[in-house]
């Protein structure tokens, strides 16, 4: 049975997000990659008993992580079930909804119809009672903002999620997003971009309108799926995610081209 190390508040940091009330450690881990139905769970375990054991607290799922899509979902809810359920109170779990995760058209984007089929699948997923913070994970062309809006808003009246959040919306949509959600009473803390040395474009479009509003953000592939290590200054490993079929993300093309800039 894991048993928690007595040391794992002694180092980390812990950032208040904007104005809430609510702090993520500086680290968080991402569960996008290498929790899926490809990848050992033992390895998993391991992961995620470490990042705990180093004070890590911001724990981030999405319907579709994997590979098989919702794969990541139900291997963090029977690592949740075995070893971490003592521990679900120092702990904020996130996912999110927005893209494809099953055939037909309500499962994909943001309409209210796939937000809330898509958090109660989640939540069936992990096991979970609720969600720390539930994210509307992409904007949608086709649906107004005020129903994505109000979906999420939905979710928090129905104890489904704590607070919700945003990802991918540029600095606009995300400041019409703020007004849709200040007029509903939602409690909306958060955006999470992708954000790393190789993408530094919200620095110009987005923070301005998370700093005018007091929102916080949560960057995503700070290290550019690995790019942005040493793991490829001597070659493409067999083991490394460039080299995996089953991470389309990254491929040795890009890493060829990146690698003076590294």
């Amino acid at each position: 049975m894991y048993q928690a190390s007595q040391k794992r508040y002694d180092h980390m940091i812990y950032n208040r997000v904007g104005n809430s009330g609510l702090k993520l450690s500086a680290i968080g881990l991402g569960l996008w990659n290498n929790f899926g139905s490809v990848d050992p769970i033992a390895n998993q375990k391991a992961i995620i008993h470490q990042a705990f054991d180093l004070g890590i607290t911001y724990y981030d799922l999405a319907n579709n992580y994997g590979p098989e899509p919702g794969s990541a979902e139900t291997n963090f809810g029977r690592i949740m079930a075995t070893d971490m359920r003592p521990y679900r109170d120092e702990m904020v779990i996130a996912s999110k909804a927005g893209y494809v995760m099953w055939p037909g058209p309500y499962g994909n984007w943001g309409s209210r119809k796939s937000i809330i089929a898509s958090a109660d699948q989640s939540l069936q997923r992990t096991g979970l009672d609720y969600f720390d913070i539930f994210y509307s994970h992409r904007p949608d062309p086709e649906t107004p903002m005020e129903e994505t809006a109000a979906a999420l808003d939905q979710l928090v009246r129905q104890g489904k999620t704590l607070y919700v959040g945003i990802s991918n919306y540029n600095g606009k949509q995300t400041a019409a997003m703020t007004k849709i959600f200040e007029s509903l009473g939602t409690p909306y803390i958060i955006h999470q971009p992708r954000y790393n040395m190789f993408n530094r474009q919200v620095e110009q479009d987005l923070f301005p309108v998370l700093q005018a509003t007091h929102k916080a953000a949560v960057g995503f592939s700070s290290l550019s799926q690995g790019l942005l290590t040493d793991k490829y200054l001597h070659g493409i490993t067999t083991d490394s995610r460039a080299n995996k079929q089953t991470i389309p993300f990254l491929n040795p093309v890009q890493v060829e081209q990146t690698l003076a800039t590294v």
